[in-house]
């Protein structure tokens, strides 16, 4: 199989915070003269032919537009399991007649690995968030198999994989390592590193277009500090959160803040806005980042990603899922404290933002990570080793 022009298919999910780690590299692939198609739900599509990529159109069921997802975590996994059930016929129609030499997966889309193994094509998984390791079915899994409706849900997975064609008929190395993949995490992230397969896995961190220039965003001229304030794109729904974060920065001598708010909070509820803030549903995080001075995160992986590949010392509130344990990554890195939200009044967050903006030991840290995170390779080294996989 030559790499000079192939079909390449990423398969995905519609979220929005799995879509975009991987973006600039459907991006390149496309802009190196390759046929990139990519398989997501409609609402997803002027997001993905952004790119070039010609558009696959499937319907998915996961709860992404009004993030209800069941609090339970067997039942939060079900639904994933059901969106693949209900995914995979809908794949076959699209590739059974026109099969993809490579294909590209996110973590969530179960059914495209399913595909890939039918049809007898290699495959790569995108993960945006961290592998798996040696021993990470001990350390985080065997708890969830301890959990009320786990037998059932492990019995139901075993009968689809029977029944959809893969090869890899085993739940656990199914759902587990990958055979391979690409990591868009900085690998500074990455859990118990030591043991993971780097035959299998290669840490390419974070991806953008390589020759972005950040023009959609310029820092004031009269700010001497500049604070980005985001909790991503999922969990966003906290008015009062935002409300200490205003009473703690508003009218700061100095400092100019942009806080992004999301779609599932009216700006109306905050109150009034200090003439130092800027309120947004949605930011050019990464512009941003680049021209800012500190950043409360919510400790989601892109967001960690984003502020080491910016060297930006952060405030971590986790709010759901992995982002707890990121946030202690954060701070065993030393770039980041960790408040959780209960805990993040406006006395909280202005010493620990002031503390760390003064702290010359964290800039060093920051930087040193900065630099080893843009040396991992970013865009163009993914781009690259998707062509390696096909030769």
């Amino acid at each position: 199989m030559s790499a000079s022009r192939a079909h390449i298919a990423m398969v995905g999910i519609p979220a929005i915070s799995h879509v975009l780690p991987s973006l600039a590299i459907i991006r390149e692939l496309v802009t190196r003269g390759h046929r990139v198609t990519y398989a997501n739900d409609s609402a997803m599509a002027d997001t993905i032919t952004a790119t070039g990529a010609e558009f696959i159109p499937y319907v998915s069921k996961l709860p992404v537009a009004d993030n209800d997802w069941p609090e339970n975590p067997i039942a939060a996994m079900d639904v994933f399991l059901n969106d693949a059930i209900g995914v995979l016929p809908q794949l076959h129609a699209a590739y059974d007649n026109d099969p993809a030499d490579l294909y590209l997966y996110d973590i969530g889309a179960y059914a495209a690995r399913a595909l890939a193994e039918a049809q007898h094509r290699p495959l790569v998984q995108l993960s945006p968030t961290f592998v798996g390791w040696e021993s990470y079915e001990q350390d985080v899994a065997a708890h969830l198999w301890q959990l009320a409706g786990a037998d059932a849900y492990r019995a139901k997975f075993s009968r689809w994989l029977a029944q959809c064609g893969a090869s890899t008929t085993d739940m656990d190395s199914f759902l587990g390592r990958p055979p391979r993949a690409l990591a868009l995490i900085p690998s500074a992230m990455q859990p118990h590193i030591d043991q993971v397969d780097t035959e299998a896995v290669s840490f390419v961190g974070p991806c953008f277009a390589p020759d972005r220039h950040h023009a959609d965003w310029t820092r004031p001229n009269a700010a001497e500090k500049v604070l980005l304030i985001s909790l991503g794109s999922a969990y966003t729904r906290q008015p009062e959160f935002y409300r200490r974060c205003l009473s703690a920065f508003g009218n700061a001598p100095g400092w100019h803040v942009v806080l992004q708010i999301g779609k599932h909070t009216d700006i109306g509820e905050l109150g009034d806005i200090p003439s130092n803030i800027e309120v947004h549903s949605w930011v050019p995080q990464v512009a941003i980042l680049e021209e800012a001075d500190a950043f409360i995160t919510h400790a989601g992986m892109g967001g960690c990603g984003e502020g080491l590949l910016a060297g930006v010392p952060m405030i971590a509130v986790p709010q759901a899922a992995e982002q707890f344990m990121n946030a202690d990554r954060l701070v065993e890195l030393g770039v980041a404290r960790r408040i959780d939200t209960s805990d993040a009044t406006p006395t909280a967050l202005w010493t620990a933002v002031t503390e760390l903006v003064a702290d010359e030991e964290v800039a060093r840290r920051s930087a040193r990570l900065r630099a080893e995170a843009r040396a991992e390779g970013g865009t163009m080294r993914a781009a690259d080793l998707i062509e390696k996989y096909m030769i």
